[in-house]
């Protein structure tokens, strides 16, 4: 695949994340062996709460392999510790110092945007933990230039009092923190899935589809996990699977590689990297861009 091209090949804009362990810049590396011209990544540990501020070879090596590799995006993911929503003072400070970090560390690397899991109540109600994740996305961003990064909410299972699993909650947030110059959406199709929202088939997708951009608007959407779920429709269960190997399937994924109006969009793979000792990178790509309409991969 021609990764100079200008206007890029739908293909190439399928991805997947990647890790930083041997420096984030041979993340890059990594996604451009693989064709790909975007990328997720995360810019530090994310089992902790331990922050880092790259260095100034960091970036100019990480910069410097974005250009070389022209790579069109790049997503940083925050950590799951942070819980916007929490109820626990200490624990609700530690996550909004945790994600302005996350965002000043990605703007330093130019990475375009990041994802955040929109928080758990903890048994307070949806209502409630709507209400902080609010105050906390609007503390973070009311303050930033439009330069970005953008932060992304993602669509989660509604596994415990996890939110975000309704279109609706989603859009709440986005409308309540009022800076669309700085956010907007990521989809996760397991998640999704998981959630209720039926995207098996062709019917199930376009009703999907519909409630989608009635409620949030495609327009919000920035990126999309591709990711077959474990579990069945409705489980608000978040278990990932190989594409086509899960409870979604395959039409479901063609679908959405097929949607005229999500072509142009950043897809990123979190499926698990190994299936014993098999790579499944490579294929879980491979099979996704052959669902592109005229394209011989």
């Amino acid at each position: 695949m021609d990764l100079s091209s200008s206007s890029p090949d739908p293909a190439t804009l399928v991805g997947a994340h990647f890790s930083t362990a041997k420096g984030i810049e041979n993340s890059i590396y990594e996604a451009q062996g693989l064709g790909c011209r975007v990328l997720q990544v995360f810019t530090r540990n994310a089992r902790t709460w331990k922050e880092k501020t790259p260095s100034d070879k960091e970036i100019k090596l990480f910069r410097r392999a974005r250009q070389e590799a022209k790579i069109q995006w790049v997503l940083s993911h925050a950590t799951y510790l942070i819980n916007i929503a929490s109820n626990d003072r200490e624990k609700l400070e530690k996550s909004r110092t945790a994600l302005e970090a996350e965002m000043n560390r990605s703007a330093l690397l130019g990475i375009d945007h990041v994802v955040l899991h929109p928080g758990a109540h903890l048994g307070r109600g949806e209502e409630a933990g709507l209400e902080t994740a609010a105050e906390s996305l609007t503390r973070i961003l009311e303050n930033r230039k439009s330069t970005g990064p953008r932060l992304l909410l993602e669509t989660t299972a509604g596994q415990g009092t996890c939110l975000g699993a309704t279109f609706e909650q989603i859009a709440w947030l986005l409308d309540r923190v009022g800076r669309p110059d700085l956010s907007g959406v990521c989809l996760d199709s397991s998640h999704m899935f998981a959630a209720g929202y039926d995207l098996r088939t062709p019917l199930a997708w376009k009703k999907t589809r519909d409630q989608l951009d009635e409620i949030i608007g495609l327009g919000r959407i920035y990126a999309i996990h591709l990711n077959d779920s474990k579990t069945p429709l409705g489980s608000r269960k978040d278990r990932h699977d190989h594409i086509g190997k899960g409870h979604i399937g395959k039409t479901g994924f063609e679908m959405i590689m097929r949607d005229p109006g999500l072509i142009d969009l950043p897809k990123i793979l979190e499926t698990p990297k190994f299936n014993g000792d098999i790579s499944m990178d490579p294929k879980n790509l491979a099979f996704l861009r052959n669902m592109i309409p005229g394209k011989n991969k």
